[in-house]
């Protein structure tokens, strides 16, 4: 037998990969030397089947090689990979030529009296050559992430610097020339940022960028306008509170992202977060489910302890002074059933390990494992009701923003002691949205939802006394054009995260009900607010019973299609593929039109829902464009079903994006306006579900005679993932995909354009 031209490898074969584009970059990989592996059990080939795996071998050592060139131009362009990245591009490139020796025609050629040849005359050589190649291409590209890490921490630090200079000047003059590299800064920061989330493999990781995200997208704007005040009033300490705590925040945001990106962790990260009461209850169902397997798989003790510090945790419900007699007892009384149930149940748990009578003993163990976890459920069903009941009522009445409304009232009169009577109704509602918010973490059934809620209840806990300080700033200087439209900054900030808890607890619903409840990106969707010029020309007004009746139907209709999308997205193999991403937005947006066809949800104007068709049709162009992309892979036939049906949509899109900018006047004309974009919106619907069972179909099929292809659009690693099909690999490839992607998800880039373009810091009033 032939020797193996390979060598040991000295690579660890288990790199963990942390991002998307590595793990799908290697997929077709894995699944090339998975066919040339399980060839080699089949020792005799016809003569075609011989070249057909001579032609993989050739093309997977070409490919490699392309491969292997952009590594090393990297290299050369990143000097502290360089040695690193050379000998992962080394081994690669061994590993390659070794997998087309081994596959190579004319080497291994025998004739037979059959007419059949043998190959792959050495499967030790193969299998080491394949275990070779996956662990050096899986090195260099986990080598190229660190290039996204170091630009990410780079953007960071240029932010830090342009933030420190930023609070510390002293002329308007200055602050224009500076706030406008801040704001390109942030630009690319978000552009970075996210596409780095968009590409994370865990969840958890994801839902903390996203938290951060979020922070910095409402902040950028703060800081404008809490910075302009403190300039014009550079006495008034109020606003000097207000502009520190902005900063304060945007640095925590911004240290928290490089923590995520390098898995540092600080202080505050190592400090323990109390278990979630589902969690516990989670922890115990599990323990007592495994005695159907195990008798000896834990100890009574254990599971009393276990219950005992369950029943601990619903303290947060029942000692709250918002929680109701009735709810407070009804919890109570579940808590005990639950302990009964368990004292039975370890009862009959002894009884099962010491009866001679297996049979019966059994039995009577099967019926105490379900009252328990019955019980258990019955609890965790208590808490959620509590939970969510109190946040579906604390929306309700917040959501017409009377104390808001009175501090900038008082705030424009120069009623100081008005200013204070409502900063402490405002403190009040704080309070208790602080703590729903964490009854709502307790049962919000997945760790990204935990962290969303653990967000939220950190963003009121902030906002709040902003608010606060920028309606002292306010009072203290009531004709003042810069403090009023701090004021209002802030006070849109709160009504934002109002926004994101009503979608939080949608999805918290979701994850309950079963339904799939954490996929959606909702913290990054556009959402209605002064800064969108569209909004300025016209009145918001609402919906009244008579035209909400009337609109009960094809409100139902974009209901139904709305549902029928999420059912065929969640068919899709690749969860991840720019048409589900997008047909997922366009879903949840006719979801919220529906809602507010029944006057509830979060698009409580006109305005609002316009702005939201607006939205949706940015968000259906895209799709078309997706669907374009798509389309290419595809041959004559197939390629014209889909392009059809995606230019029937592109003009939906575009009717509906100029229905929704174009301004009218008076009642009718406003109801026949919301008429028309309800209306388009589910046509696009309809498209759009028309669509994906075609596309879904189509792209498995692309997906099965896909051959070492993958292309990337997200990270810069795209350099790297287009490596089999580059006609001139020994071109050096920039890392710019972070910011060339079209899918980039920048935190309210618009907003801060609008902003820097409308700068008017040298008034006089």
């Amino acid at each position: 037998m032939a020797s193996s031209p390979c060598g040991n490898s000295n690579f660890d074969s288990g790199l963990e990969i942390k991002t998307r584009s590595v793990e799908q970059t290697l997929i077709p990989l894995v699944s090339q030397i998975t066919t040339l592996i399980n060839h080699k059990d089949r020792p005799k080939k016809s003569e075609r089947t011989l070249a057909a795996i001579h032609r993989v071998g050739q093309a997977v050592s070409v490919a490699v090689g392309r491969f292997v060139a952009v590594g090393e131009a990297i290299a050369s362009e990143n000097q502290e990979l360089k040695d690193e990245m050379g000998q992962a591009c080394f081994e690669a490139r061994r590993a390659g030529d070794a997998i087309a020796q081994l596959t190579d025609v004319g080497s291994a050629m025998q004739p037979q009296t059959d007419g059949r040849v043998t190959v792959f005359s050495d499967r030790t050589g193969m299998v080491k050559a394949a275990r070779l190649l996956l662990s050096s291409v899986t090195k260099v590209l986990v080598l190229a992430d660190r290039i996204v890490i170091k630009q990410i921490i780079t953007s960071r630090n240029k932010v830090l610097v342009t933030l420190d200079k930023l609070e510390r000047v002293s002329t308007f003059q200055e602050f224009v020339q500076i706030f406008s590299q801040f704001g390109n800064e942030m630009v690319e920061f978000a552009h970075l940022t996210g596409d780095r989330q968009n590409d994370l493999k865990d969840e958890k990781k994801k839902a903390r960028m996203a938290a951060a995200r979020a922070v910095l997208e409402k902040c950028t704007m703060m800081l404008l306008t809490a910075s302009k005040t403190c300039l014009r009033h550079p006495d008034c300490e109020s606003a000097r509170i207000n502009k520190d705590a902005v900063f304060h925040r945007m640095r925590c945001a911004l240290e928290q992202v490089i923590e995520i990106v390098t898995e540092a962790r600080s202080c505050g990260e190592n400090k323990v977060l109390p278990t979630s009461i589902y969690n516990s209850i989670k922890d115990f169902k599990g323990s007592v489910e495994c005695l159907r397997e195990n008798l000896h798989s834990s100890t009574p003790q254990i599971m009393a302890s276990q219950l005992e510090t369950l029943v601990e945790r619903t303290e947060d419900f029942t000692d709250s002074p918002y929680t109701s007699h009735e709810q407070r007892q009804a919890i109570l009384s579940v808590c005990q059933l639950a302990r009964q149930d368990t004292q039975q149940l370890v009862h009959a748990w002894i009884e099962a390990q010491q009866s001679v009578h297996a049979k019966e003993a059994t039995e009577e163990l099967e019926v105490a494992i379900l009252k328990t976890c019955q019980s258990i459920s019955d609890l965790r069903r208590e808490l959620h009701k509590v939970a969510v009941g109190r946040a579906s009522d604390l929306l309700k009445a917040h959501g017409e923003h009377l104390p808001l409304r009175a501090l900038k009232a008082a705030g424009a009169e120069g009623n100081l002691e008005a200013v204070a009577e409502y900063s402490q109704t405002l403190t009040e509602q704080k309070e208790q949205l602080v703590e729903t918010c964490r009854l709502l973490c307790h049962v919000s059934g997945t760790e990204p939802l935990e962290i969303t809620c653990i967000h939220a209840e950190e963003t009121f806990h902030v906002i709040g006394p902003q608010i606060i300080s920028a309606a002292q700033t306010l009072a203290l200087h009531p004709s003042s054009k810069i403090a009023k439209e701090n004021l209002e900054v802030f006070c849109e900030a709160w009504d934002s995260q109002l926004c994101d808890m009503a979608l939080l607890l949608k999805e918290i619903n979701d994850v309950f009900e079963g339904r799939r409840g954490d996929k959606r990106p909702y913290l990054s969707l556009p959402r209605p607010g002064k800064h969108s010029a569209n909004l300025k020309t016209a009145k918001a007004v609402k919906l009244d019973a008579e035209e909400q009746t009337s609109m009960a139907k094809l409100g139902l209709e974009l209901r139904l299609l709305s549902s029928d999308v999420d059912s065929e997205v969640e068919k899709w193999e690749e969860q991840e593929h720019d048409i589900v991403r997008q047909s997922q937005s366009l879903a949840s947006m006719a979801y919220n039109m529906y809602l507010f066809t029944r006057g509830e949800g979060l698009l409580k104007t006109t305005l609002d829902l316009f702005h939201q068709a607006e939205v949706l049709s940015e968000e259906g162009l895209q799709l078309c464009s997706s669907l374009r992309t798509f389309s290419t892979q595809l041959v004559d036939e197939e390629k014209s079903v889909v392009i059809t049906e995606t230019e029937k949509l592109v003009v939906l899109c575009q009717q509906l994006q100029m229905g929704a900018k174009t301004p009218v006047q008076g009642k009718t004309a406003t109801f026949q306006k919301v008429d028309s974009s309800i209306q388009t919106t589910r046509n696009i619907m309809t498209v759009v579900l028309s669509l994906l069972p075609i596309s879904n179909k189509l792209n498995k099929k692309v997906t099965s005679t896909c051959c070492f292809k993958y292309k990337s659009e997200r990270t810069s690693l795209s350099s790297l993932q287009d490596w089999g099909e580059r006609p001139d690999a020994s071109t050096p490839v920039k890392e710019e995909g972070a910011l060339s992607s079209k899918n980039t998800n920048g935190f309210g880039v618009k907003s801060l354009e609008q902003h820097m373009a409308g700068l008017n810091l040298l008034e006089s009033k």
